[in-house]
């Protein structure tokens, strides 16, 4: 199997690491930035359970250019939202037309777009539940232990077990729509880690953050009901579950949460990642994809209207807020 990685960043560039230190073929597409930094340093990949591992540059094959699609059996998209529909057409001119399109990408929206710009290619949702960080040098980290969820396709299996075989968790649903929804829930604190500036372990032991969090996913979960979606867990807890869990006392919540996810101290956001490099932020496909439905079907979304208020005011000044739980709880109303 020959995979392209399109819109190598943390995420792609982790995952593709992984699988070449296996001795796949793959191909990393991005930015010059990051060619420059593994031309200079190689690549290295490491994981909270402590393993390491330094690929040489001359073991990384690397392009700027969407031409490198071409003769791959397999991409990953992993660009951002705000990118989905030029990579689409990027795809839909450089890559084989039997090549499997495995959207790798946060929020709700994405599968649409490039269903309808790819036609006549196979797209397949996919869930990303790990945090990456990109540190500099060229290291990635995987911060926290949840993995990747495929859906149903003829390739899933097969990549399915390259990516176990790379130390990735992978498990494949035939429900990914209940899978991003439920996905999205925990999202909504990409918008949190923004605002607080703060890693992630260290806000959510906070009990104010926690709570907004859990009104996030509160208006998510009415939304969901209206559409009569039901979320699937991600992890080991129903999206249902979770705003109860979020509002315990933070030392019952720490006990719980251990017992939920590892997470590395100093783990943080994709959002956080994007205002600290200076790209848009993917909130229209997140806390906004609920206020967007939510207008719909008549589903008040107050609280996640505000956050994207919030985020947006954030990346235009170009820094965060630095906002406490308990600001947060004021400005969202309550």
């Amino acid at each position: 199997m020959k995979i392209a990685i399109f819109g190598a960043g943390s995420i792609g560039t982790l995952v593709g690491g992984s699988l070449i230190a296996q001795g796949n073929h793959v191909v990393l597409i991005g930015r010059k930035n990051l060619g420059k930094e593994i031309a200079a340093n190689g690549l290295t990949i490491s994981d909270l359970e402590g393993r390491s591992t330094k690929l040489t540059a001359d073991k990384i094959q690397f392009s700027e250019s969407a031409k490198a699609l071409a003769g791959h059996d397999v991409i990953l998209l992993c660009v951002k939202c705000t990118d989905t529909e030029s990579a689409a057409h990027e795809i839909a001119k450089h890559a084989d037309k039997d090549a499997i399109v495995y959207s790798m990408q946060n929020g709700i929206g994405n599968i649409a777009i490039l269903s309808k710009i790819l036609e006549n290619q196979e797209v397949v949702p996919t869930v990303v539940g790990f945090n990456a960080l990109w540190l500099e040098n060229a290291q990635f980290h995987r911060a926290t232990d949840a993995g990747i969820i495929l859906g149903k396709n003829t390739a899933s299996h097969e990549l399915a077990r390259l990516l176990r075989k790379a130390h990735i968790p992978t498990t494949i649903s035939a429900h990914m729509t209940e899978v991003l929804w439920g996905k999205l829930c925990l999202n909504l604190n990409n918008a949190l880690n923004v605002l607080s500036d703060m890693p992630l372990k260290a806000q959510l032991g906070d009990r104010s953050y926690r709570k907004v969090l859990a009104i996030c996913i509160d208006e998510a979960l009415a939304v969901m009901g209206a559409k009569k979606i039901k979320p699937e867990k991600i992890g080991k807890v129903s999206p249902n579950y979770i705003p109860t869990i979020l509002n315990l006392p933070d030392p019952v919540f720490k006990i719980v949460a251990r017992s939920m996810m590892k997470m590395d101290d100093h783990a943080r956001s994709s959002m956080w990642e994007d205002l600290q490099k200076g790209r848009e932020p993917e909130i229209d496909y997140l806390n906004g994809a609920i206020v967007k439905e939510g207008a719909k079907l008549h589903v008040p979304t107050p609280a996640n209207a505000a956050i994207c208020d919030l985020v947006k005011a954030a990346f235009k000044e170009g820094r965060s807020p630095q906002l406490s739980g308990e600001q947060l709880l004021e400005l969202i109303g309550e």
